[in-house]
């Protein structure tokens, strides 16, 4: 679609170039991921990694309504093939935001036959890369998509009602659901589940306002999906980055130390947050976690500081059983274009050249040793400072 300019997805259609300015939402070949993963998987494994997540764009495998585009499922098949030839365990999403247009002219997530629709792509998916995949994440980020998009308008459609957004909500796990149902009648050994975003909220100065707050947004945000769907999810994939000390309903964090998005960098937050997912008794892969750091200045002492938690968490019992930073490389950062950098690898975006930042080396240190080493922590000493 790239070289004909035709997008097969919604997200360009919506009058977002116009409002926003054209940087900010048009991705066009990104990092060119698309293209160069060969190379891109190569550098992986140099850098230790032994497993990577991608996601397949339903757009590109069904451009019209009940038609699949066979060379686009034989691309992925190829990024598969890549990735178990060379040793890395492919984690594959399903859905990560993009829709169809002709599915985004239906209603998208509001139409009420969408989840049949998600069942019928899935079928072809996984009908079409076989039991070369163990691992299926059928969802990103589901409530997060929801709310920006139908709650708070931030993102397409842009909408602010609360009914489209629990409607959204409600189709998305029926969605998640059918898809689960699909999976395991094609192949029983696959292993399913979300990626799920979750905040580590905190109640300031422990007041009870604030610990009732916390409690209802606890319930809401952070375990209102997983609930819902706990009888269909063999994994729990974790993707989280915030820390929220809640205060009469707002954001307190006091934390000077902050990422280029000014995030607060609170390593801590995830030693919480694992322990709170310990209630549903299911395997935890941490499928995002990162941050986003231009200068690399901060991104060496947040792996390993975030490292030694998830270790303090397996170490009271929480069964993680991976660990994804986010991102590989320097990525296109939706609302946000291209200024977040995230990647271990830099991207140079005029040249696509991919240079290995320093904290991808001090990482690679630690996948190969599967543990942290007091001569890891000493060779990187100037990094982690």
């Amino acid at each position: 679609w790239e070289k004909s300019q035709k997008r097969t997805d919604y997200l360009r259609t919506e009058g977002l170039v116009e409002k926003y300015g054209l940087e900010n939402f048009i991705s066009g070949r990104a990092c060119d991921h698309y293209n160069r993963f060969q190379e891109d998987f190569k550098i992986a494994k140099k850098l230790g990694h032994n497993a990577t997540r991608f996601s397949i764009e339903w757009s590109r495998i069904e451009p019209e309504e009940g038609k699949f585009n066979e060379k686009e499922i034989e691309h992925y098949k190829k990024v598969i093939t890549t990735l178990k030839e060379i040793g890395i365990e492919p984690f594959v999403t399903l859905w990560h935001w993009p829709i169809p247009i002709w599915l985004r002219n239906k209603g998208g997530w509001q139409y009420g036959k969408i989840p049949d629709y998600f069942a019928r792509y899935t079928e072809k998916i996984v009908n079409a890369l076989g039991s070369d995949v163990k691992f299926w994440i059928t969802l990103n980020e589901p409530e997060i998509y929801a709310r920006y998009s139908y709650l708070s308008g931030v993102w397409p459609p842009q909408k602010k009602n609360l009914i489209s957004y629990l409607l959204v909500i409600h189709n998305l796990i029926r969605a998640h659901r059918k898809a689960y149902k699909i999976i395991k009648k094609l192949n029983q050994s696959a292993q399913i589940g979300i990626a799920k975003n979750n905040t580590y909220f905190e109640a300031y100065q422990n007041k009870l306002i604030n610990r009732v707050l916390k409690k209802n947004i606890d319930w809401w945000r952070n375990f209102y999906f997983l609930n819902r769907i706990k009888n269909h999810q063999d994994f729990i994939g974790l993707n989280h980055y915030l820390h929220n000390r809640i205060n009469y309903g707002f954001n307190k964090n006091e934390n000077e130390k902050v990422s280029d998005m000014r995030r607060e960098l609170y390593p801590e937050a995830i030693y919480y947050v694992l322990m709170d997912l310990k209630r549903y008794n299911k395997p935890i892969y941490i499928t995002e976690n990162g941050l986003a750091d231009a200068g690399d200045q901060k991104r060496g002492w947040f792996i390993l500081e975030t490292l030694k938690n998830v270790s303090r968490a397996i170490g009271e019992g929480v069964d993680v059983k991976g660990y994804l930073h986010w991102s590989l490389m320097d990525n296109f950062e939706w609302d946000k274009g291209f200024w977040p950098r995230f990647g271990l690898l830099e991207i140079d975006y005029k040249t696509l050249e991919r240079k290995v930042r320093p904290s991808a080396n001090f990482y690679r240190d630690i996948c190969v040793a599967n543990e942290i080493t007091e001569d890891i922590v000493s060779k990187y000493k100037n990094l982690l400072e």
